[in-house]
């Protein structure tokens, strides 16, 4: 099986059905970042001494909205893998309600329930694809990782402010 193949009986990957995918989620993904940008009101927050620069979220949330892009494609492609299309469905739900609950809304508090939620999705999402497509799967641990330093951040931000 191809790196962009998901298990699938009799039917051939489509790599311009992946980069199709692929771009638009990066579309919705960086519209929504640009409606919600940080400006004054974040920047007037008190923040951890582990708050990174602000150049490298961009770079960051940029790699790994391609990698939930090709988990989602491989995923909502596979027929055996039920429970995890909706689990995927409903993570990138929370993800995009995230920066308008932080950046667009001022709050802190909900978008660290949104945030929480999010990364017991990424998790269940894992669990759930990881028997019928773990490349899927695999391809959420980088995300995992960075949302679960995310979870930190946003928590400490909300109990500083």
């Amino acid at each position: 099986m191809d790196s962009l193949s998901s298990p699938q009986e009799g039917r051939k990957p489509n790599p311009v059905s992946a980069i199709v995918f692929v771009i638009a989620i990066l579309a919705v993904s960086m519209a929504i970042g640009y409606v919600t940008r940080p400006g004054e009101w974040y920047a007037g927050l008190d923040k951890p001494v582990f708050n990174p620069p602000g150049w490298v979220f961009g770079p960051v949330w940029t790699v790994l909205y391609v990698l939930i892009a090709i988990a989602g494609w491989r995923i909502l492609r596979n027929p055996a893998a039920g429970r995890a299309k909706t689990v995927w469905i409903v993570q990138m739900v929370l993800n995009w309600a995230w920066s308008p609950a932080f950046f667009g809304a001022h709050m802190p508090w909900l978008a660290f329930i949104i945030i929480v939620a999010m990364l017991v999705a990424i998790l269940a999402f894992i669990a759930a694809a990881w028997k019928p497509d773990r490349v899927s799967a695999l391809l959420f641990l980088p995300y995992l990782a960075w949302v679960s330093f995310a979870t930190l951040l946003n928590g400490a931000i909300a109990v500083m402010n």
